[in-house]
C-alpha cells in the first residue's frame, strides 16, 4: 500500500505562482511513475504533468511552459512548480502514483486563481 499526501495548494492572483508537494510512502519511490492530475468543477480529470522513474517528462498543453514537474527521490516526493496561474487552472490537484501496476491517489489540494 502506497499512501500519497499532497500539499502546497491555496489562493493565488492570476500571475502567481505556487508549488505543489505530494509525499510518498515506501521505499521503492524511485521506482513509481508519479503523476499530478487535476479536476475543475464541471470537467473531467485530467492529466496535467507526469514524470517517470527515469525522470522523463510529459506535460498537457495546457501547461506547457509554465508548470515544472520534478522529484526527490532522497525525499519520497514530487513537486509541481506552477507558474504564471490563470484562472482556468483552478482545481483540485491530485497527486497520483503508479508501481508493480497498481495505481494509487492522493486526497487532494485545492488551487484557486483569483483576483
Amino acid at each position: 500500500q502506497v499512501q500519497l499526501v499532497e500539499s502546497g495548494g491555496g489562493l493565488v492572483q492570476p500571475g502567481g505562482s505556487l508549488r505543489l508537494s505530494c509525499a510518498a510512502s515506501g521505499s521503492i519511490f524511485s521506482l513509481y511513475r508519479m503523476a499530478w492530475y487535476r479536476l475543475a468543477a464541471g470537467n473531467e480529470r485530467e492529466l496535467v504533468a507526469e514524470i517517470t522513474s527515469g525522470g522523463s517528462t510529459n506535460y498537457a498543453d495546457s501547461v506547457k511552459g509554465r508548470f515544472t514537474i520534478s522529484r526527490d527521490n532522497a525525499k519520497n516526493t514530487v513537486y509541481l512548480q506552477m507558474n504564471s496561474l490563470k484562472p482556468e487552472d483552478t482545481a483540485v490537484y491530485y497527486c497520483k502514483a503508479v508501481v508493480n501496476a497498481r495505481t494509487y491517489w492522493g486526497q487532494g489540494t485545492q488551487v484557486t486563481v483569483s483576483s
